[in-house]
Formats: structure tokens, C-alpha cells, sequence
């Protein structure tokens, strides 16, 4: 048993979608006897991601859809029809932009919808593999959005806001040291945790430390170029006055 559409754009496009034909129709055009005659919207679809297709007529149905997004005629239903023909492309990418990023779906798909538009309109009129350059600009411009705001998100839970594994240099490291209440009697410590820099900033080693109740003691942040030790402990006595 398949899953229902997720609830967002995506699947109210595909709701609104069904069934109908804009005028005027996409047109079949690859050489062969039947060149030229109307596709109903479904079948041009199709045509859009099979593979086996002839290259130039995929081609030249994709400068069609770019054309007819660009005469937007009032009252037309292509600026709707050019959105449909173009998720099966677009959903994959949203799927794992939100996956990964824990990014709201909507969010992602708006996005998507968007920059697809964007690089339809800007598309040359001679490039040879046009659904390509629309499909590979919209979703590197929205997974670079989605990249870029999780670098800059602060957040308290440090090991998820690691993600996927990025290798990085022994000597990007940041190291945070924090010390004691000095009044206190018996065993002291100061701790010194040294994280790679791509997995922590400071903010993040700020939401460490008040996470274990040391917030008021931290003394410094800053980078460090040793290795990958993970953290150092070091005791000492202090001794009562009198």
C-alpha cells in the first residue's frame, strides 16, 4: 500500500493539475512522422523524464514550457501546468533538503517552486539539454540556502546539530576551559574541551556549558591547532584557609 502525498504545495499543485489542458497544447517535435501534433499534458510529462526519449524532442519541450511561462497570459492555467510539469523533478531534493536539515516541507518546496521559475525564465534559448539546467540550478540554489542556515542556526543539542560527517583539518579545533568557583572547599577542576571547529562554535560551547551548570565559570573561548584530543581534566586541591 503506497503512502498519501505528503500535505503541502507539491501535492496541491498535483490536485489542481489533474486532468486539464491549457491551451495551447505542447507540441511533439522529433523528427519523426508525427512531429508537431498537440501532447496532452500528462503524456508530455512523461516525455520530459524518460530517459529513452529522443534527447531533442525532451529538448524542445522544455523551451516550450519556458515560453509559455514567459507570455503569462492572464487567465491562462500554464504558470500552474509549467509548476506540474516540473515537480518530478523538484521532489527528490525536497525530500532530502528536509530530511536532512529538519526543514519544514512547505518551506522547501515554496523554495523550490521559486528558483524552478527563476531558472526557467533565464533559460538560453540554444541550450542543448535545457531540463537539466533548470532542474540542477533550482535545487543546488535551494540546498545552498538550507546549508548556509544551518551553519548559521545556534542550538543547544551539539551532536545533532553535527550532521552528516565532514572531514576537516587536525587543526581546526575549537577549545573551551572552565574553571570553579575558587571559594569552594576540596577538589577542584578545570575542564578543557577541544571540538573540531566544524562541529561547534561558540555559541554552541556556550549552550554546553549552561547546559552543565557551568555557564558562570566559563573563562575562554578560543581556536586551538592541537589534535583530536576530545577533553582534558585537571585536578587540583585547594587548600582551606587557616
Amino acid at each position: 500500500m503506497s503512502l498519501p502525498p505528503h500535505p503541502g504545495i507539491f501535492a496541491a499543485v498535483e490536485r489542481h493539475r489533474a486532468d486539464s489542458e491549457p491551451t495551447p497544447p505542447l507540441r511533439l517535435c522529433d523528427g519523426s512522422v508525427e512531429a508537431g501534433v498537440p501532447l496532452a499534458l500528462v503524456r508530455a510529462r512523461q516525455l520530459l523524464y524518460d530517459r529513452s526519449a529522443c534527447p531533442e524532442a525532451r529538448a524542445s519541450l522544455w523551451h516550450q514550457i519556458a515560453k509559455r511561462l514567459r507570455s503569462d497570459v492572464v487567465g491562462s492555467d500554464w504558470p500552474e501546468a509549467v509548476v506540474w510539469l516540473g515537480l518530478p523533478g523538484l521532489r527528490r531534493t525536497a525530500y532530502k533538503i528536509t530530511w536532512r536539515f529538519r526543514a519544514e516541507r512547505g518551506d522547501v518546496e515554496a523554495e523550490l517552486i521559486t528558483c524552478y521559475l527563476e531558472a526557467l525564465t533565464g533559460l538560453a534559448t540554444d541550450d542543448p539539454d535545457p531540463g537539466a539546467t533548470v532542474l540542477r540550478s533550482a535545487c543546488s540554489r535551494v540546498y545552498d540556502v538550507w546549508r548556509h542556515a544551518r551553519l548559521e542556526m545556534a542550538v543547544d543539542d551539539v551532536e545533532r546539530a553535527g550532521g552528516a560527517p565532514v572531514e576537516a583539518e587536525a587543526a581546526d579545533f575549537w577549545q573551551a576551559d572552565y574553571d570553579p568557583v575558587p571559594r569552594h572547599p576540596g577538589l577542584s577542576a578545570t575542564v578543557r574541551i577541544t571540538v573540531p571547529a566544524h562541529r561547534v562554535e561558540g555559541v554552541r560551547l556556550g549552550a554546553l556549558a549552561r547546559s552543565w551548570g557551568v555557564g558562570d565559570t566559563a573563562t575562554s573561548v578560543g581556536f586551538s591547532g592541537r589534535g583530536r584530543q576530545i577533553a582534558t581534566v585537571s585536578l587540583r586541591r585547594v587548600r582551606k584557609n587557616g
